[in-house]
């Protein structure tokens, strides 16, 4: 005999406009809010004449709080105006239509005016809490592909080098804490360092600008071992780490090495990597070019594996002009690997791995708004809850995806949310230190 709690008695009806389907967003937009995120779009974003022109600030926010409710189409944005979302918000949601209008009359000049954005909403975050202060701060730089499927879409129409046909963008991240300092959005047959050199000095000038005081280091792998990045580094008093692509002169340099300046470190294998240093200039064409640091890696190949019939070992090499302990800083540039952990919650977290547009320049805004919802998130974890990496995903299952309902009594609006709630005590605080930050004029 059927209960009658059976699900099949339930009725169901979209009837409530007090119902509030992602509450928790309040927590990210309370943040945007005392940071000044929607006036700085306002004084920045200058669309003319175009249709778009009006409220940009309530467009780019739509699109930036969509992304961190789980949005990655335009038609997404959609679902912040069910039930009295809006009123959790703080400004007024964007139809899709509106949004997309908005994205497609957009120039490349326009995406330039939404850097400025970033890199001053970047130092009202730092000053608030999220820097670095006077520490010593490091800058990972890569790249990623960001696969497309159309046949149309402007600088996507060929394959690039991996064979995919998509975009290229430029990421500059903040290590340890995965914030995005700075993104660049660029066609998909750009090889990995094109134009890093102009990258890099600006994404240095922002961290200055944003109040990093402290001795600047950057890494990178072999897809940046260029000259241009290298001496800019030197230029701008920045250290480096960045990985060299293997040659023959160079294999022999290594080998070169006497067996006794090995060091063993720890590894799957017992005895299976070793570390040494030697001395190497690389760029000697280049006027101004000086001897280095050359820290090498060599790792015994894996048993039974193709490349263990050809080599006895395989050697991963990086240049340097820190000053430290050989292992010391073998370690710390293994470490770079950690920016595909900010890379893949940049497009599995927000929305970076659909770009919805045909034309460049929306992509590039698009790009922007992922990134400036990627940092609130992790800003969000950092000031408001006191903890460190927190994945968007993470956030939005214990928090932003919170339900609620709105009740008006006395004139006063209450959020009310599920009792019993596992991450209630994290949320209520986290709103609590969030609203204490100074609104920014």
């Amino acid at each position: 005999m059927r209960s009658s709690h059976s699900l099949d008695r339930l009725d169901t009806a979209f009837d409530d406009d007090r119902l509030v389907p992602d509450a928790g967003l309040i927590l990210p937009a309370t943040l945007a809010h005392h940071l000044g995120v929607g006036a700085l779009v306002d004084e920045h974003l200058d669309l003319g004449a175009k249709v778009g022109r009006a409220n940009v600030g309530d467009k780019f926010l739509t699109l930036v709080m969509s992304a961190l409710a789980g949005g990655d189409h335009i038609d997404h944005v959609d679902a912040l105006r069910a039930g009295g979302t809006a009123r959790v918000l703080g400004f007024a949601v964007k139809a899709a239509s509106t949004v997309g209008t908005f994205l497609r009359c957009l120039t490349w000049g326009h995406v330039r005016q939404l850097d400025r954005v970033s890199r001053e909403l970047q130092a009202r975050a730092w000053a608030a809490g999220a820097g670095p202060g006077d520490g010593p701060f490091t800058i990972d730089l890569d790249s990623t592909i960001c696969e497309t499927y159309g046949l149309k879409k402007q600088g996507a129409l060929r394959p690039g080098y991996t064979g995919a046909r998509g975009y290229h963008p430029l990421l500059a991240v903040a290590a340890g804490t995965g914030d995005i300092l700075m993104a660049r959005l660029r066609e998909g047959r750009a090889h990995s360092g094109r134009s890093a050199g102009h990258f890099l000095r600006e994404t240095v000038s922002r961290v200055r600008y944003a109040g990093a005081t402290g001795q600047l280091t950057m890494r990178a792998d072999s897809g940046f071992y260029t000259w241009e990045v290298v001496s800019m580094c030197r230029r701008l008093k920045v250290r480096y780490s960045v990985t060299v692509r293997m040659h023959k002169g160079l294999r022999a340099l290594i080998e070169a090495i006497p067996e006794d300046a090995w060091t063993p470190i720890p590894y799957w294998i017992d005895g299976g990597a070793d570390v040494a240093e030697t001395v190497y200039r690389p760029f000697a064409d280049q006027k101004g070019a000086v001897p280095v640091r050359l820290i090498v890696r060599r790792v015994r190949p894996t048993p039974g594996s193709q490349l263990a019939f050809f080599t006895t070992y395989d050697f991963h090499a990086f240049i340097t002009d820190r000053e430290g302990d050989t292992l010391t800083l073998e370690a710390d540039h293994r470490r770079h690997a950690e920016v595909e952990n900010a890379i893949r919650d940049l497009k599995y977290g927000v929305g970076l791995n659909h770009l919805p547009s045909g034309r460049f320049a929306a992509n590039g805004a698009w790009l922007a708004a992922q990134v400036m919802a990627h940092n609130l998130a992790r800003w969000t974890a950092r000031i408001g809850l006191g903890e460190g990496i927190v994945t968007t995903k993470t956030l939005r299952r214990q928090l932003f995806g919170l339900p609620g309902r709105l009740t008006r009594s006395a004139r006063r609006l209450t959020l009310h949310l599920p009792a019993r709630w596992p991450w209630a005590e994290r949320f209520l605080s986290g709103l609590e230190r969030m609203r204490a930050i100074p609104i920014a004029a």
